[in-house]
C-alpha cells in the first residue's frame, strides 16, 4: 500500500508542476496577485507530496518489501539498517526521486521566504522551477518509476553496491545533489530576470545566498567523496579525475566564478549579462552531471551506467532548459545595460579576471572529460585522458588564478593603482619570497615543490592581510566586533584554498610508496616510519566475510594498524578497507590484496601533509556557511524602484 500511496503522490507532484510552471506565470503577466499566489501554493503542496513519495520509498527499504524491483535490486536481508536506508538513493531510481525532493524543497524554501521578491518576480522564478520539476517527474514517472512491483516477489533481495555501503556515501550524494539542484534557483532567478527584462543589484542581493549555499553543499560533497575514494577504493589517491569526478568539479568552477561575478553586480551594477549567463551555465554543468552518470556512455565506480535511453530523456531536458535559457538570453542580452564602469586596474578587473580563468578551467576539464566520447562516438579508437593531460592543462591556468585572488579583496572599488595594491600587500609578498627561497633550500632544487609551498603561504598571508587592514588603527577592538561575518568567511575561504594547495604540492612531490608481499613478522621502512605486518585472520560482519591483516606502525611511538579485504556473498564483490594513520606531518597509508602462500599482498604508502587536501576544503566550506550567517543576508534585499531595461 505504501508504495501505491508514494506512486499516487509523485502523480500529484507532477500535476501540481505543471500548474506551477504555467499559472503563476501567467498570473505575473496579468498583474494578476492571486494567480501569482497560488504558484506559492503549488510548490509547497508538489514538495509535501515528493516528501510522502520519497517517504515510502524509504519504508518499503527498510522494511524490506521485495515486491518492488528497486528494493529487490539494491538491498538484502543481511544488509545493516543503515545501508537498507541508504539504498534509497543508492540506484538510478531512488537518486532522481532524491534529486525532485531537493528541487521541490529549493522550491518551496523560493515560495516560503521570498516575501522580499517581488511578487511577480518571484511568480517568474517560481514558474521556472516548476518547469525543471515537472521535467524530471516525468522523466521519474514514465522512464524510472521507483515504485514498479515485481513478480513473482523474490524470497530475497540482491545487494546495494558494496562500495556504497559505507558512512562516507550515506551522506555523500545528498550533499552532491544539494550543491546541484541548489543552482537551479539561480538559474530561474536568471531566466525570470530575462523574461521581466530586469536585472539590478537587489537581483544579485537575492541570488547569493542560494548560489553560496548551493556552492558550500557542493563543497562539501566533493571533498567526502575525495576522502570516501582515499579510504575505501585502496589505490592510495584522493583525485583521479574521472569523469564522474569531474562533472561534480565543472558546476563547482563556474559556481565559484558565479559567486564573485554576482558580488561585482551587488556591489557595483556592473557584469549584469555575464552574470546571467554564468548562472545559466552553471546549473547546466549540473544537469550534465546528472546525465554522465546515467547515460551509459561512462564506465565508473560512481556511475549506474543504466540505459541509454534515459540518457536520452536527460539529455532533451539539458537541451530543452539550456537551449530555452540562452534563446531568452541572446533576445534581451542586448538590451541590457553594460552597468558601472571601472579602471583597468580595479576590484572588478580582478574579479573579471577570476571569472576568465574558472571558465578557462571548466573548460578544460569539460575538454578533457568529453573528448573521449566524442571520440569513440565517430571512430572505433578508445582513448583516455588522465593526470598528465590535466598537468599540462590544468596546473599552468590554476596557478596565476591563485595568485590573483589575493589581489582581489585588496584592490579597491571602481579605480586603483597598483602601486597602492602593493603597498597593501607588502607583509605577504615579503613572507612569500622568503617561503620561496626556503623551499628552494630546503627542496632540494625542487622548484615545482618550493613554489607550490610558496603559493601556498601567500593565499594563507593573503587571507590574514584582509582582516588586518580591516582592523589597522585606532579602535581595534570595535572593529573586530562589527566586522561583517561575509569578511571572515572570505579570509577563511582563501586561508582554507592556502591549506588545500600545501597539502597538493607536498602529496604530489613527495609520496612514496610500495607495492611487495609481505609475510608475518616482516618489517618494511616507508617514509618516517616503519611498518610490522603482525598477521592475518578472518571475521564474519553483518553481510560480508573479512580479511584482516593486523600492523605495528612506528611512527611517533606505537600504532597499531588494521586493513581488511571484504568479500560479499551476496553480490560476490570484494572491496578494501585501508589502514590510515593520521598525523599532522601526513599519513601512513596501507592497503592489502590478495594471499600469496603465507603471505599477503600489501600496498603501503607515504602520503605527506595530505590531510591539509580536506582541511582546506573544509575551511573554505566553513567560510562560505560563515558568509551566509552575514546579518545582510538574513535581512534580504530591499525593494529599490530600478529603472527597467530596456528589452526588444
Amino acid at each position: 500500500m505504501a508504495a501505491e500511496i508514494g506512486h499516487f503522490a509523485l502523480i500529484l507532484a507532477l500535476v501540481l508542476a505543471l500548474f506551477q510552471a504555467t499559472v503563476p506565470l501567467y498570473g505575473a503577466a496579468r498583474g494578476d496577485l492571486a494567480l501569482m499566489a497560488a504558484g506559492r501554493a503549488a510548490a509547497t503542496l508538489q514538495a509535501g507530496f515528493i516528501v510522502t513519495a520519497f517517504a515510502a520509498l524509504a519504508f518499503a527499504f527498510v522494511r524490506l518489501d521485495f515486491s518492488l524491483a528497486v528494493v529487490a535490486a539494491n538491498t538484502h536481508s543481511t544488509q545493516p539498517l543503515v545501508y537498507r536506508f541508504a539504498g534509497v538513493w543508492g540506484n538510478h531510481e531512488g537518486s532522481m526521486l532524491l534529486w525532485v525532493l531537493i528541487l521541490g524543497l529549493f522550491g518551496a524554501g523560493v515560495a516560503w521566504y521570498g516575501d522580499n521578491l517581488r511578487a511577480s518576480f518571484q511568480a517568474r522564478v517560481l514558474a521556472v522551477q516548476g518547469m525543471i520539476g515537472a521535467a524530471f517527474l516525468a522523466f521519474l514517472l514514465f522512464t524510472s518509476n521507483p515504485f514498479a512491483r515485481l513478480s513473482p516477489v523474490p524470497a530475497d533481495g540482491a545487494e546495494l553496491n558494496p562500495l556504497l555501503q559505507d558512512p562516507g556515501l550515506v551522506i555523500h550524494p545528498p550533499l552532491l545533489y544539494l550543491g546541484y539542484v541548489g543552482f537551479s534557483v539561480a538559474f530561474a532567478f536568471a531566466a525570470a530576470a530575462l523574461i521581466e527584462g530586469r536585472v539590478d543589484a537587489a537581483w544579485a542581493r537575492w541570488v547569493r545566498p542560494w548560489v553560496l549555499a548551493a556552492w558550500v553543499c557542493l563543497t562539501c560533497g566533493i571533498t567526502l567523496g575525495s576522502v570516501w575514494a582515499y579510504y575505501t577504493l585502496g589505490w592510495g589517491g584522493w583525485w583521479f579525475w574521472d569523469p564522474v569526478e569531474n562533472a561534480s568539479l565543472m558546476p563547482w568552477l563556474l559556481g565559484t566564478a558565479l559567486l564573485h561575478s554576482a558580488l561585482v553586480l551587488e556591489r557595483r551594477g556592473a557584469l549584469i549579462g555575464w552574470t546571467i549567463l554564468l548562472a545559466i551555465l552553471t546549473f547546466s554543468l549540473s544537469l550534465i552531471g546528472t546525465f554522465l552518470v546515467r547515460s551509459g556512455i561512462l564506465t565508473s565506480v560512481h556511475s549506474f551506467a543504466v540505459d541509454p535511453k534515459r540518457g536520452v530523456f536527460i539529455l532533451a531536458i539539458i537541451v530543452g532548459a539550456t537551449g530555452g535559457a540562452l534563446a531568452l538570453f541572446a533576445a534581451r542580452a542586448p538590451a541590457m545595460q553594460s552597468g558601472a564602469l571601472f579602471g583597468r586596474v580595479s576590484r572588478e578587473t580582478g574579479l573579471v579576471l577570476n571569472n576568465l580563468f574558472l571558465l578557462a578551467l571548466t573548460s578544460v576539464v569539460f575538454l578533457g572529460t568529453f573528448y573521449p566520447v566524442i571520440m569513440e562516438a565517430f571512430s572505433t579508437d578508445k582513448i583516455s585522458v588522465g593526470p598528465p593531460y590535466y598537468a599540462l592543462t590544468f596546473a599552468p591556468l590554476a596557478v596565476p588564478l591563485l595568485v590573483l585572488v589575493v589581489f582581489g579583496p585588496m584592490l579597491m572599488w571602481k579605480r586603483d593603482s597598483v602601486s597602492g595594491v602593493v603597498r597593501r600587500l607588502r607583509a605577504p609578498l615579503v613572507t612569500t619570497g622568503v617561503a620561496l627561497a626556503a623551499g628552494l633550500a630546503l627542496a632540494g632544487g625542487k622548484v615545482a615543490a618550493a613554489g607550490g609551498l610558496a603559493l601556498a603561504v601567500w593565499l594563507v598571508m593573503g587571507a590574514a592581510a584582509i582582516l588586518v587592514r580591516r582592523w589597522s588603527g585606532s579602535d581595534t577592538l570595535r572593529k573586530v566586533r562589527t566586522t561583517p561575518m561575509s569578511v571572515y568567511g572570505l579570509a577563511l575561504a582563501h586561508a582554507g584554498l592556502g591549506v588545500l594547495v600545501a597539502g597538493v604540492t607536498a602529496v604530489t612531490v613527495w609520496q612514496t610508496s610500495k607495492i611487495l608481499v609481505m609475510q608475518p613478522g616482516q618489517t618494511i621502512a616507508i617514509g618516517p616510519a616503519h611498518l610490522r605486518l603482525n598477521g592475518m585472520r578472518e571475521a564474519l560482519g553483518p553481510n560480508y566475510v573479512t580479511l584482516i591483516a593486523s600492523f605495528t606502525l612506528d611512527r611517533q611511538g606505537l600504532r597499531p594498524l588494521t586493513s581488511e579485504r571484504r568479500f560479499y556473498p551476496a553480490s560476490r564483490t570484494q572491496t578494501t578497507q585501508a589502514g590510515i594513520a593520521s598525523f599532522l606531518a601526513g599519513n601512513s597509508y596501507v592497503a592489502v590484496g590478495e594471499l600469496q602462500g603465507t603471505g599477503i599482498v600489501v600496498r603501503a604508502y607515504d602520503h605527506p601533509l595530505v590531510g591539509w587536501i580536506w582541511a582546506g576544503a573544509v575551511m573554505m566550506a566553513a567560510g562560505g556557511m560563515a558568509s551566509l550567517a552575514d546579518r545582510r543576508f538574513r535581512v534580504g534585499a530591499a525593494r529599490p524602484a530600478a529603472a527597467r531595461l530596456a528589452v526588444a
